[in-house]
């Protein structure tokens, strides 16, 4: 064997040994190589000024201008596109020039070659001035409303929705805003009502004006029966103390005005007047007699119609409220203390309704007892033929039916009809009856006096009547009981010379004598009367208030007069004063006149 030499062995071992390692392996991978360089004028960024955009306006523009540009920072010849995010905001133009349109964030975005750039964009509006408008609508009804409109506006003049504002006026006691801009009508004037927002703030003037057959208001000062006049008014030793047409006790022209109460609040003296009209009852400060204040309004009970006939008494700080040929109206209970502090006029509601009736003439309360005294009732109910429907309000706000009484030898169809009454704690002459509840009724044909002591019995004592009787209307009592005086509301259309007034002795209550007739000096009819101490308050429809003396009642003798409607001829009908009110501790007397209004007056 032939050795072969060692250095050619290795060598050749080696090789073998490399190629038997290879045999079967990936190939190795070299790594990619690094992107070729952009073109030196392809776009990198863009350019975009101003940074950011904050409008304080709507409808006002700015211009963004965008520069794309390279790497080397050179500029791109590349065409821009202008968008935002959002709608509402913002538009822009093909050209950046953005405009503001709406309250918000927006982001306009600049793109060109790929690449965008971002604007944030802030619009909020601020306020650069306040405008305050007032609605074309007549403010010529007391209690009338306008709602104004209070606009914030930016520096372009357009509106800032949402603003809240504050309201103030001039003149709140007769045109008062509340917080959202309402003015309500309270008493005639001129106010400057104005809105405020921080600094800024607008006004406009408001004017509220009543006014009635006779003129506007008559108030602020006592206007002197002098000559024979006070102001347009006839009269004689009765001063107009204010007056104030139907407008200004928030009544339409076409509900006119009846009846009249009084109420005295126990809590601070204040006096208020409740005046009832057509369509509901109104209720008026007087306790600055002067400057008498429209509260508020009462209307109707619902569902029921509207009427010529209403009436009201008032006790334990409520009002008893009836109507007549009203269809379901019922006897409205409401709680006089709701008028305490309010400032401005507002509508009321009843407290509750008494539906034991539905339609009645009229209501009297004896406050003695604690009974009221429902009559003329009709339509529906427990009507006790016409006559007294009694109701005990010891509880106030509940009445209560107690029971009825009529008197069938009375009245036009014999059911004992009760047109007006009087019901007292008798104290009079008569010592038979003294301690007894009495009612002294006027009954269409003929007084009627009976015991009602007892509600589930009440007893007739005695009824008269009268030569030329055509309807007799309602009376009053002088102070010591001893006399009925009495109105019939429709002699003087048949025939009768002048008004007429019936002097009752009722010393003895089983046999009323007629002891005298007394009439007036004009032929004007007459309506509902009381008496206060000597003198006797009438309200002689077209001749106004009468003030008579009675110190000696079978000699009356008148003491003054005051005219409410001086444009009618004092002639038997209707149209003038209605009704009033002599017992305020104050001395005034208040009064409704059908179409002229209410009226404050004082007697000397």
């Amino acid at each position: 064997m032939t050795l072969l030499p060692f250095r050619l062995f290795a060598t050749v071992l080696l090789g073998a040994a490399v190629g038997c390692g290879n045999s079967g392996s990936d190939p190795v991978i070299p790594p990619p190589a690094p992107p070729p360089p952009p073109p030196s004028g392809g776009v990198v960024t863009i350019d975009a000024t101003p940074g950011t955009l904050t409008f304080p306006s709507l409808g006002t523009t700015q211009q963004v201008a965008a520069t794309p540009r390279n790497a080397a920072g050179g500029s791109v010849a590349a065409p821009v596109t202008f968008t935002t995010r959002r709608t509402g905001i913002v538009q822009v133009s093909a050209s950046g020039l953005v405009t503001s349109v709406g309250n918000g964030a927006d982001t306009v975005v600049a793109s060109a070659g790929g690449i965008s750039a971002l604007i944030p964009v802030n619009v909020t509006q601020v306020a650069a001035s306040v405008q305050l408008t007032a609605p074309a609508i007549p403010l010529d009804l007391a209690g009338a409303t306008v709602a104004l409109v209070a606009q914030a506006r930016d520096a372009n003049n357009r509106v800032i929705a949402g603003t809240l504002f504050t309201f103030s006026s001039s003149n709140a006691a007769a045109l008062p805003v509340d917080g959202l801009g309402l003015v309500t009508a309270a008493r005639g004037g001129t106010a400057r009502i104005t809105a405020t927002l921080g600094t800024l703030s607008g006004f406009v003037d408001v004017t509220a004006a009543f006014t009635g057959p006779l003129g506007p208001s008559i108030t602020g000062a006592l206007t002197v029966c002098n000559g024979g006049m006070a102001g347009p008014f006839p009269c004689q030793n009765v001063d107009l103390v204010a007056y104030l047409p139907r407008s200004a006790i928030g009544t339409p022209s076409t509900a006119t005005l009846n009846d009249i109460w009084g109420w005295t609040d126990p809590q601070d003296g204040k006096e208020y007047a409740i005046v009832l009209r057509r369509d509901g009852t109104s209720f008026v400060d007087v306790s600055v007699p002067s400057d008498p204040r429209f509260v508020g309004y009462l209307p109707i009970t619902a569902g029921a119609n509207p009427n010529v006939w209403h009436d009201v008494k008032v006790y334990q700080n409520r009002a008893y409220i009836v109507a007549d040929a009203a269809g379901a109206h019922g006897m409205q209970v409401f709680d006089l203390t709701q008028l305490r502090g309010v400032t401005s006029p507002r509508v009321f509601a009843p407290n509750s309704v008494y539906r034991n009736i539905n339609s009645a003439h009229n209501i009297a309360i004896n406050t003695a007892s604690g009974f009221g005294y429902i009559v003329g009732a009709s339509g529906g109910g427990t009507t006790c033929g016409g006559g007294l429907h009694m109701v005990d309000l010891r509880n106030p706000a509940t009445p209560v039916f107690a029971g009825c009484f009529a008197d069938t030898q009375t009245g036009r169809i014999g059911t004992g009809y009760t047109h007006d009454v009087q019901c007292v704690n008798y104290v009079g002459p008569d010592a038979q009856h003294v301690g007894r509840e009495i009612c002294f009724g006027a009954n269409e044909t003929a007084i009627s006096i009976a015991d009602v002591t007892v509600k589930t019995a009440p007893v007739a004592l005695s009824r008269a009547s009268y030569p030329a009787v055509a309807y007799t209307h309602q009376g009053w009592l002088t102070e010591d009981q001893r006399y009925f005086l009495v109105n019939d509301e429709l002699d003087e259309q048949q025939g009768t010379a002048n008004t007429r007034t019936l002097v009752w002795d009722v010393t003895d209550l089983d046999d009323p004598i007629l002891v005298t007739q007394y009439f007036g000096p004009t032929r004007a009819t007459d309506h509902n009367h009381y008496i206060r101490g000597t003198r006797m308050f009438m309200s002689n429809y077209q001749y106004g208030l009468r003030v008579v003396d009675v110190s000696s009642p079978t000699a009356p003798v008148q003491f003054g007069f005051f005219d409410t409607a001086p444009a009618l001829s004092n002639t038997p009908g209707f149209g003038g004063s209605w009704s009033n009110y002599p017992f305020f501790p104050s001395g005034i007397i208040v009064m409704s006149s059908s179409t002229e209004g209410f009226f404050v007056l004082r007697a000397r």
